[in-house]
């Protein structure tokens, strides 16, 4: 296995190699990704689309170390994730990586912007004094500062979402990582998240979405599409390329 950091080129940010992920249970072995190789370049906003069960959730849960290849390499920003030991892979994702759920995963017995907070209170990246401020520049930045004291509970699903998205922004790392963020909303609210994306994206942030929204996968630079358990086709802006291009960065 290679050492935590791990060389990638300058024009890749995110690096999957022969990723593959099987899990086992008493029906059998079950293949989630077969062998999977993904170059994602920074600033890219990209799209990863299938059928369920073919494999979206895990690929994405493999660039957040949430889950470890069966084998294969895994290489963010530099740092082999596959490698990470688990008491050094939750400092590391809370620093690089912003994660935005389908179902928001706000603690409930949190005020919202105590939970935008609580990534800079975990990673200890900002003074104490300087991250109510953060935080709520980063509500303001959502049109949620007239919420920041409420509980999640007194608050729609689509400002759920809206404190999940500042509180993936709270420590300013370079990549968000979103699995079906648009899943639980209405039409206009999803388009307010997918506007929100795009602004995230022209500040130089790196997005990869699992996504069933096809307006959300018709704004991005390049979409992946996946099938039991491997990248069959991507398109770039709605051109599809071959298969055995997609190790290539986007250029």
């Amino acid at each position: 296995m290679r050492s935590e950091t791990a060389n990638a080129p300058s024009d890749t940010l995110i690096e999957m190699r022969g990723v593959i992920k099987t899990f086992e249970s008493e029906a059998g072995v079950f293949h989630a990704l077969r062998g999977v190789d993904l170059r994602v370049a920074p600033g890219e906003f990209v799209a990863v689309i299938g059928k369920s069960g073919s494999g979206k959730s895990t690929l994405i849960n493999m660039i957040a170390g949430i889950d470890r290849p069966t084998e294969g390499e895994v290489v963010v920003a530099g740092t082999g994730v596959h490698a990470l030991r688990e008491g050094k892979l939750a400092a590391w994702r809370g620093r690089s990586l912003g994660i935005v759920f389908q179902f928001f995963q706000l603690l409930p017995t949190l005020t919202v912007i105590e939970n935008v907070m609580l990534p800079m209170d975990f990673c200890n990246t900002w003074p104490s004094k300087e991250r109510p401020g953060r935080a709520m520049a980063l509500l303001e930045r959502v049109d949620m500062a007239d919420q920041a004291h409420k509980l999640p509970s007194a608050i729609s699903g689509g400002q759920q979402q809206r404190a999940a998205i500042a509180r993936s922004l709270a420590n300013d790392p370079p990549i968000l990582l979103a699995d079906e963020p648009t899943g639980n909303l209405d039409s206009r609210t999803a388009e307010d998240v997918e506007t929100l994306f795009e602004e995230l994206v022209a500040d130089g942030k790196t997005i990869v979405v699992v996504t069933h929204d096809d307006d959300l996968a018709a704004r991005v630079a390049r979409t992946l599409v996946i099938a039991d358990g491997l990248i069959v086709e991507q398109r770039r802006h709605g051109v599809a390329v071959p298969a055995p291009e997609l190790a290539q960065p986007l250029g």
